[in-house]
């Protein structure tokens, strides 16, 4: 069981550094696109925030002592909820692809 924990872990520190290289390379401000393609950007850059917010409040988790107990469970909250958003983040652009797909026809 120590070692899908370790698992894990790695996991998200290796997704905390894509996040900050997929942010980094969403960061084209002066690129003049359609509403939709900004749309599109918009919920990249949502999705890779709110998982990074995931991984930095889990990564806190592993930190804080469990004599915390207000502090570990907003911590565990806050995970939750931007797990969450992230999902339905990422749920959001196929459905936006489509959306735009049936208005162009």
């Amino acid at each position: 069981m120590h070692s899908l924990n370790m698992y894990h872990d790695f996991a998200v520190a290796v997704s905390f550094v894509a996040c900050i290289a997929g942010l980094l390379l969403l960061w084209d401000c002066k690129q003049q696109t359609c509403e939709a393609e900004e749309t599109e950007q918009i919920l990249f850059r949502m999705s890779f925030s709110y998982w990074l917010v995931y991984c930095v409040a889990f990564g806190i988790q592993r930190i804080v002592t469990p004599d915390w107990q207000f502090m570990l469970m907003s911590l565990k909250i806050t995970t939750a909820l931007s797990y969450f958003l992230t999902f339905s983040c990422i749920l959001s652009l196929p459905l936006h692809k489509l959306a735009v797909h049936r208005i162009q026809e």
